[in-house]
């Protein structure tokens, strides 16, 4: 498959690729790596415009999406810029209808909670509908169920669900984790992740370590 092609799937317009597509966008905080899709029913091309909501660039954050992530319909991504100030006595945001409203105080001195990047891991599930709120984590390996609203960290490998979304179990022991960390499949060359399909797939974890090794991978 190529990387840069934005549709990957030949006569089929409901999927992109996220990397090209922003590539050829002027958005500039918003990155994800090679191969990570997004699924619409609509119109997957206007994912920036549609999933990537209140991206004004006033709180100087973005949206980090790592390797061979898989984004469900309707997922949505929630940037800092979609908050009030909270301190005072009103969350009413003044300054941004300009002129006598903006000049007692300017935008940049209201007091916003300050957030980080937002940042998906690689190989990561976002089911149906998914909220991402400001600042949240999400660990390489996870899967959000649909419609799950996830206000806090998601670790690697967990599978979390509800709103908001509460991890209900792991997908991989400890020990597991550590091999997957330390394999980090999404960055070996293509053609060596093209051969390891049937292990990736259907496979184990002793079996990829073991592919691996055969292959002098990372490992």
């Amino acid at each position: 498959m190529n990387p840069k092609n934005i549709y990957p799937i030949k006569d089929f317009k409901n999927t992109v690729l996220l990397k090209p597509l922003i590539d050829q966008s002027h958005v500039e905080n918003v990155f994800a790596g090679e191969y990570s899709y997004y699924s619409d029913l609509k119109d997957p091309k206007l994912f920036l415009e549609n999933n990537v909501l209140y991206n004004y660039g006033i709180s100087g954050t973005s949206l980090k999406i790592g390797k061979f992530c898989a984004i469900a319909h309707g997922t949505k991504f929630i940037m800092a810029d979609a908050n009030h100030a909270t301190k005072g006595i009103t969350t009413f945001p003044f300054a941004i209808f300009g002129d006598k409203w903006a000049e007692p105080m300017p935008l940049s001195e209201y007091p916003f909670k300050k957030y980080d990047d937002i940042v998906i891991g690689n190989d990561v599930w976002l089911g149906y509908g998914v909220t991402i709120m400001p600042g949240i984590k999400i660990g390489d390996g996870a899967i959000v169920g649909s419609k799950a609203v996830v206000s806090s960290n998601i670790p690697p490998y967990s599978i979390a669900v509800g709103n908001p979304a509460k991890v209900i179990r792991v997908r991989f022991s400890e020990a597991e984790q550590k091999i997957l960390t330390d394999l980090a499949w999404w960055n070996w060359p293509i053609s060596s992740i093209e051969s390891a399909i049937p292990v990736l797939a259907k496979g184990n974890i002793l079996e990829l370590q073991e592919y691996a090794i055969d292959n002098k991978l990372k490992c």
